[in-house]
């Protein structure tokens, strides 16, 4: 199980935001604004050397923050919000690793085949995130886009998980009903995506101890990677980050 780090950026600064109030026209729930800009956090974590971790984009008035970041680690972090198979490759020049889509790809709530497969040609598989991020609807974990307001009409099935592993390296799953709540794990979910996804996922939502970590690597069988937000004392939480980089080394 790897830790991997992110950057979320809202209004060209970094935050931690409680994911389920990011509503358009309304200010979210905000667990911590730095003061430290973006590229003090890329460096922080790229002498870690903690690869694979990732910048979101939260809105718009976000790019220029975004490529400070990318320009403090070349190489070293992934990007999303906002990505679309016409931008994508002019984020990789930028130095992104990856890029991470989900909104883009749907249309009327529906996943659309056209765009995938536009998305495929651009860039190719090795190149591509697909964000999972998902919420509870009639017992079944549904991916929400468009900042996690929108329920779309598909659920994270062991179908859908490997049909879309034909067009991702990885998956980014947020458990948006816990994230930025520091109150606990989605279990269930993290259990569905170790016994499910044919390629890597990187979970995030709820870690608040080094108890949730040990819990993620057992019930992700070691197959689920990790991202720490709003627990992390380097946004203000009760977490060390160098335990959390430790434990996960």
């Amino acid at each position: 199980m790897k830790f991997r780090p992110c950057i979320d950026l809202h209004n060209g600064t970094v935050k931690q935001i409680v994911g389920s109030t990011l509503r358009d026209g309304h200010e979210p729930q905000t667990n911590f604004t730095a003061t430290h800009p973006p590229a003090w956090f890329a460096r922080t974590y790229a002498e870690d050397d903690l690869t694979g971790g990732h910048i979101i984009k939260l809105g718009p008035g976000n790019d220029d923050a975004a490529r400070e970041a990318l320009h403090a680690w070349p190489g070293g972090l992934q990007i999303g919000g906002g990505i679309t198979a016409q931008n994508a490759s002019q984020w990789l020049d930028a130095g992104a690793s990856k890029v991470i889509l989900t909104s883009w790809l749907f249309t009327d709530g529906q996943l659309d085949p056209q765009k995938l497969n536009q998305l495929k040609t651009a860039i190719g598989k090795e190149q591509t995130v697909l964000d999972l991020s998902c919420r509870l609807r009639d017992g079944q974990y549904h991916i929400v886009t468009d900042r996690w307001q929108t329920f779309t009409h598909t659920p994270i099935t062991p179908q859908t998980l490997q049909d879309l592993s034909h067009y991702a390296a990885e998956f980014l799953i947020h458990a948006v009903d816990v994230e930025g709540k520091q109150a606990g794990i989605d279990q269930p979910l993290i259990e569905h995506l170790a016994a499910h996804s044919p390629i890597p996922c990187v979970y995030a939502g709820g870690v608040r101890s080094l108890q949730d970590l040990a819990t993620i690597r057992t019930l992700g069988e070691d197959k689920i990677d990790v991202t720490i937000g709003s627990a992390l004392d380097l946004f203000g939480g009760p977490l060390p980050y160098r335990d959390a980089v430790n434990f996960c080394a």
